[in-house]
């Protein structure tokens, strides 16, 4: 299918355009801007502003996920935010109707899924789908955005509602912003605690979309849930027992209200919502309880970092060494000849990074990868950006390519991709040979900070591959 997407670069879409792709879908992204958007190269980027390239992209889509809006928690609402978190979901899907409307009938997509949140119920205990809106700011918000969906059912469309839950992702979303406090063992619960928390892990959630996508059953409105809600409190502490860090450190209520105002309500607030319509059209729940899914995203167990016992041989090496060496190990669900040119396409290494680095290329991208090839990049480690150069230093189709840092933080990095067939299926391991500049003080920065930062990379990078290819079997050989 074609599947034009808005919020294609969010925290959802971002996820949910990789998952589309290994399924074999066409993508289409509606965007702000077709310059620094780290979407996958065969992605078609649609300017917003581009009246002509919507119609165009929306006649050959066979179905469009909406996921477009302003960001509602851990924001200040002023009058006009709140204008424009209501703009960037009722507006915004009115004028996607609307372009749709003015399709001929022929030429129009056959399903609309369409985002929406529990912020539906308001601040209330267990709900499923029939219960009623509140009446609050973001209740109404909801009603109105699910009204503006619902008239592409006049034209013909299947029409879903995906009142989402609090999605977790270890590198964004509501549980990303919690890490800092929860890691340096100053997290817990907000106000009292007992707000319910109607949380889902991101795999479950793109999983359901990409179902929407295609079976006929998703129609209505839903619970993009998991089918175990928690209050604050206990998720907190779920949190505090996975990051294996003290919990009990509270955020006052009166302190949320004022640094937010009435942009604390969705903090403050929530409901233990149940999802009654998934489980009827049988969904199945990869990742149905709380601390096993934060586990899954925060304790990753296929990156090892450790000595090395062998250094290879190479002239880059022989003048730099290398202190530690970085393992992983993948066995994914497609063949080589599909694997390898993903990973051998520069303008692919941004899909690949955490969005917190905000990587770039900087250089002209090269039309191919080969031997002395060289990439000129910027990345932030924290707050601070900086210049990587790396080189190709050598390429071999179907087989593997290793990089070397040229200009970079590190005294030396060398990171060898190996590939291999095994069946339809393809081996892909790791092994980065590095060392940590200023000697004894970068030792002990590897010991702070740096390992624990390069097994988040590396683990955010296999989540990537593990949507976009599908995985077999994790871990590193024993």
């Amino acid at each position: 299918m074609n599947v034009f997407i808005t919020g294609a670069t969010g925290f959802i879409g971002t996820a949910l355009v990789q998952r589309l792709l290994r399924d074999g879908h066409t993508v289409q992204a509606w965007v702000r801007s077709t310059h620094g958007v780290t979407l996958e190269s065969q992605v078609k980027r649609v300017r917003v502003d581009d009246e002509t390239a919507l119609r165009d992209a929306l006649s050959a889509a066979d179905a469009v996920v909406h996921l477009a809006g302003a960001p509602v928690a851990g924001k200040r609402w002023t009058k006009a935010y709140e204008a424009m978190i209501r703009s960037s979901r009722v507006d915004l899907t009115r004028r996607l109707v609307r372009a749709i409307g003015a399709l001929p009938p022929d030429a129009r997509p056959s399903v609309l899924v369409s985002g929406s949140a529990v912020g539906y119920y308001g601040n209330v205990g267990e709900v499923t789908e029939d219960a009623p809106p509140a009446q609050d700011f973001l209740a109404q918000v909801c009603v109105d955005w699910e009204r503006e969906a619902c008239r592409a059912a006049e034209l013909g469309l299947r029409v879903a509602l995906s009142r989402t839950g609090i999605v977790l992702g270890a590198e964004g979303g509501a549980l990303q912003k919690m890490l800092p406090a929860f890691r340096a063992g100053v997290g817990g619960r907000i106000g009292d605690g007992r707000q319910g928390m109607s949380w889902i892990h991101l795999e479950d959630m793109v999983e359901i979309l990409a179902t929407a996508v295609t079976d006929e059953q998703y129609s209505g409105p839903f619970n993009a849930t998991a089918p175990s809600p928690v209050s604050n409190a206990a998720f907190s502490a779920a949190l505090g027992r996975v990051l294996k860090r003290p919990a009990a450190m509270p955020v006052p209520a009166l302190a949320l209200k004022a640094a937010f105002g009435r942009g604390a309500t969705p903090l403050l607030s929530g409901q233990f919502a149940l999802p009654e319509a998934l489980e009827r059209w049988g969904f199945t729940f990869r990742h149905p309880d709380l601390e096993a899914a934060l586990r899954d995203l925060l304790d990753p167990d296929d990156v090892a970092i450790d000595r090395p016992n062998a250094i290879p041989k190479s002239p880059y090496l022989d003048k730099r060494g290398a202190t530690y060496k970085l393992s992983n190990r993948v066995i994914l669900d497609q063949p080589l000849a599909q694997v390898f040119p993903f990973f051998s396409r520069a303008e692919n290494l941004g899909t690949l990074t955490p969005p917190q680095l905000t990587f770039e290329i900087l250089d002209q991208r090269p039309d191919r990868m080969e031997a002395g090839t060289e990439i000129t990049y910027r990345i932030a480690l924290g707050a601070f950006p900086m210049r990587w150069k790396t080189r190709i230093e050598r390429f071999e189709p179907g087989v593997g390519f290793v990089d070397s840092q040229q200009r970079g933080p590190y005294r030396s990095w060398w990171h060898e991709h190996h590939f291999s067939a095994d069946g339809a299926r393809t081996v892909m391991e790791d092994a980065v040979y590095y060392s940590p500049p200023l000697g004894v003080l970068g030792r002990l920065a590897q010991w702070l900070f740096i390992g624990s930062q390069l097994r988040r990379i590396f683990a955010y990078r296999n989540q990537v591959v593990r949507r976009r290819f599908g995985v077999v079997q994790e871990g590193l050989p024993s």
